[in-house]
């Protein structure tokens, strides 16, 4: 049996859809099931909605191109955080982890006001309509509060043009919706797309969140689908992957009370090649990842509480295909003080063209 394909979304508007908090109320009180969570996720149009802003001035962009991506962690801290990816230099900035209204991010705009910030232009799609406050610290400390929007997504931000944004939406099982995992939320993994002339070559930027509570077969699923859905989308122009692919080695069945987190060893955390099929799926696909990322770092890192707990993984990865992809950092995402400013660091690459050696990914190379 086929992998479903992945939906690939290419509505733009100027505001996403917003439900207010009663709204929000009223599905949180609705029965948590899987058929439930069908109906929410088909009819809340904000799941199926790009918010697009221009850049204020742009203009064409040569090579090489500095390109970053960077799980910001909710995007908490926008002006420390301005100040970290303003001085990196980038043409381009993929982020996950980004809130629109939500308490925990003193109900900012995360995405447009970190453009606004930087000078660029952006596009963002909603991963998950927040039904809380958020995990179980978010809800402590910002108990009696209530979310203004309840948006939870990825962006692309660029001082470029970035054409044909699409959102691709991976799954809409709502393994979220019953609270098990800590959270109620609508909604499910996707990845934000958008094409970015390169010394005028269209070159497909991708950033992604792949599931945490999830398992390496999993994961290679959902890289498998979002590889489908990259083809269908840009053919074989060059891609640029940049992604929290949550390669922890590990199945999540801990983390619903089925027992303790294991202890892996830090040289495992480091290389999870080995341990996850996602990297089968990707070369097979033609896509290297040896040249794009510091291999051997961790890319998480502890915030104030103590969270995540050494030893810390390589959890956030550059796939790359049809380009020359050099100069990697793993960079300390911290400000001025060196307070953390999210859980996970900055990667960043420079990019380049090389002939194209990859090919189409056919359905036989489905994992499982």
């Amino acid at each position: 049996m086929a992998e479903p394909s992945a939906l690939i979304v290419t509505r733009t508007t100027a505001e996403i859809t917003r439900l207010d908090p009663e709204a929000r109320a009223a599905i949180a009180a609705r029965p948590p099931t899987r058929d439930e969570h069908a109906r929410q996720f088909a009819g809340y149009p904000g799941l199926y909605e790009i918010e697009v802003g221009a850049p204020p001035a742009p203009l064409p962009l040569q090579v090489p191109a500095r390109v970053l991506f960077w799980n910001a962690e909710r995007g908490k801290f926008l002006d420390a955080s301005a100040q970290l990816l303003g001085g990196l230099n980038a043409a381009a900035i993929l982020l996950c982890e980004l809130d629109l209204g939500m308490a925990r991010s003193g109900q900012a705009h995360t995405p447009r006001e970190l453009a606004a910030r930087l000078g660029m232009g952006y596009t963002f799609g909603v991963e998950f309509l927040e039904l809380g406050l958020g995990d179980a610290f978010e809800q402590s400390w910002h108990a009696g509060e209530v979310n203004q929007a309840g948006l939870h997504g990825a962006a692309i931000l660029s001082p470029f043009p970035l054409e044909r944004p699409a959102l691709i939406r991976l799954d809409s099982d709502g393994n979220w919706f019953d609270g098990a995992d800590g959270e109620r939320r609508v909604g499910g993994r996707m990845a934000m797309v958008a094409t970015l002339r390169i010394d005028d070559r269209p070159v497909t930027l991708v950033s992604v969140h792949f599931e945490s509570h999830s398992d390496p077969q999993g994961r290679a699923s959902q890289l498998w689908r979002l590889l489908d859905a990259l083809d269908r989308y840009g053919g074989d122009q060059p891609v640029l992957i940049g992604g929290d692919l949550n390669t922890s080695t590990l199945a999540r069945g801990w983390a619903r009370g089925s027992g303790a987190k294991p202890v892996l060893p830090v040289a495992r955390l480091l290389d999870p090649v080995p341990y996850e099929p996602l990297f089968e799926v990707a070369a097979a696909a033609g896509y290297d990842w040896r040249a794009c990322n510091a291999l051997g770092m961790p890319t998480q890192r502890t915030r104030p509480d103590g969270t995540p707990a050494p030893p810390l993984g390589k959890l956030d990865w550059f796939l790359a295909r049809g380009l020359e992809v050099t100069e990697p950092r793993t960079v300390p995402a911290v400000d001025a003080a060196d307070h953390a400013l999210s859980d996970h660091e900055v990667l960043a690459v420079t990019v380049t063209f090389r002939a194209p050696t990859g090919r189409t990914l056919d359905v036989s190379d489905r994992p499982g």
